[in-house]
Order: structure tokens, then C-alpha cells, then sequence
């Protein structure tokens, strides 16, 4: 498996026009979150003999959770823990939108259909096809990627952003 220097210097080769690095920064967060939401209307812990207050819990969003969530510690804890705060909060938006009795399909598939949409424009912009078409591992690497970029954004100094990369080639070892 590539480092995450790797991943991040391989997704940032596609990710260089300012207007396209808003575009993810905006709609990566969004459709992270839509995509949970619409995981989590597949009831997994209902199959099982579980009672109902942990059934609850158990779906497709937090079996995705969990899984991913290997993939995000083996890159590192710090990886491992941002992307748990991600997840903590699409559960908080997701907990959210049910208690407010709106349709958690229709906005999570509302939200993530336009998200999706502009991101392509964003690539259209960017003349670059998006990273996970030559690899699915790179629709986990880009909550990781906006994050970095949207506090280096905010002038924060950080190792891994794009824009304290002096080198623009893409990541060697693949």
C-alpha cells in the first residue's frame, strides 16, 4: 500500500486549479456526509438478532465506518482520528436530519447528486479526470486531502499540503 505522502502527492496532481480545490473542499465534506446518510438507511443490525437499541447502530454507515476505518489507521493515527471526527460528525448531521423528520434518503441523495455534479465541473476546470478513476482507494484519500488543504487555506502551516510541495511529480514506488 502507498504512504500517504504517496496518495496525497498522486491526488493533488489532479487537484491544482484554486477554483477546483474550493469545489472539493465544499462538496468532498458533502458528499462524505450524503454518502453515510444513505448507507445508513441499509439496516444490517435489523437481519441480525440484535435488539432494537443496538440494531440501531449497526448499518451500512457505521459497517463502512469501521472498515474504512482500518484503512485510515493503517495511514496513521492522526489520519485515523480526523477521519473519526469526520465520521462523528456525518453521524451528528445524519442523528440530526431523522429528528427533524426529514426524509433521510431525499436529502442524502439530493445533496449527494449535486455534490457530485460540481465536483465534475471542478474537474472540467481543472482539465483532469478525477483520481478515483484509476484507483476506488483515492474516494477515501479525499477527505483526507481537503482537510490538509482547507487549514493550510487558512494560513496554518502544514507539512502535507499542496501548497508547501515543491515538487510536482507524481509519487513514485506505484
Amino acid at each position: 500500500m502507498r504512504t500517504l505522502q504517496q496518495f496525497l502527492s498522486d491526488y493533488g496532481d489532479s487537484h491544482r486549479n484554486p477554483l477546483n480545490q474550493w469545489i472539493h473542499i465544499i462538496c468532498v465534506p458533502a458528499i462524505l456526509i450524503s454518502t453515510l446518510g444513505l448507507f445508513w438507511l441499509i439496516p444490517v443490525g435489523a437481519w441480525l438478532p440484535l435488539s432494537d437499541s443496538v440494531a440501531f447502530w449497526v448499518n451500512g454507515a457505521t459497517i463502512l465506518g469501521v472498515l474504512s476505518g482500518l484503512i485510515y489507521l493503517r495511514l496513521g493515527w492522526w489520519v485515523f482520528l480526523l477521519m473519526a471526527g469526520w465520521f462523528a460528525l456525518s453521524l451528528w448531521i445524519i442523528l440530526a436530519v431523522l429528528g427533524a423528520g426529514w426524509s433521510l434518503l431525499w436529502l442524502s441523495l439530493g445533496v449527494w447528486v449535486a455534490a457530485w455534479i460540481v465536483q465534475v465541473y471542478g474537474h472540467k476546470v481543472e482539465g483532469k479526470k478525477p483520481s478515483f478513476v484509476d484507483d476506488l482507494v483515492f474516494l477515501l484519500i479525499g477527505p483526507i486531502f481537503v482537510s490538509i488543504e482547507f487549514v493550510a487555506k487558512l494560513g496554518v502551516p502544514v507539512p502535507l499540503a499542496l501548497s508547501n510541495r515543491n515538487d510536482h511529480t507524481p509519487a513514485r514506488g506505484h
